[in-house]
């Protein structure tokens, strides 16, 4: 791993985080505050309703980065090596492709969507959307590092019996 890639790991987990924790506590403090008084945070469902796309957004970027989203890899463990590397090089060249298409799109809408404030703290929408663009931007960069991965790989024999690779988690 490179220190680009530990650089968005730790952002992402940074972000995780922190909005994990402001969410934990709002929502506590909103559920103690309305059994003990009746009353609640006005923001108090706000707040979180703008942090869940960072939290979500931080989470899909480590699981791509941790390489712990579903796979199928069993037809390309059946191709020959060269061929499994430059099909696995231009796939990943494709995932990048739809997620700077994608980054390029968000871009194009945040003008759009800074018009559109949250009803209490008046946080324009583009905030949400600069997320979902970050995002999308350290997933191209992610798949960029996976498609030069693919191409510089060697070859190794497939695993058999215990050799088989276990979840990470």
């Amino acid at each position: 791993m490179n220190a680009i890639e530990r650089a968005v790991g730790g952002v992402c987990r940074a972000v995780l985080w922190v909005s994990t924790s402001v969410i934990f506590v709002i929502l506590c403090a909103n559920t103690v505050l309305r059994y003990a008084t009746g009353s609640s945070l006005q923001w108090g469902n706000e707040v979180p309703e703008l942090l869940f796309p960072w939290l979500v957004m931080a989470g899909v970027v480590l699981a791509a980065q941790h390489g712990a989203h579903i796979t199928t890899t069993f037809l390309m463990e059946k191709l020959p090596f060269a061929m499994r590397r430059t099909l696995s090089t231009i796939a990943w060249l494709g995932v990048v492709a739809l997620y700077a298409v994608l980054t390029v799109a968000t871009f194009r809408m945040l003008e759009i969507v800074h018009d559109e404030k949250s009803p209490i703290l008046q946080v324009p929408g583009s905030v949400t959307y600069g997320c979902v663009m970050g995002g999308m931007a350290m997933l191209a960069l992610l798949a960029l590092f996976s498609a030069w991965r693919a191409w510089n790989t060697t070859e190794q024999p497939a695993p058999i019996g215990d050799n088989v690779p276990q979840a990470h988690w």
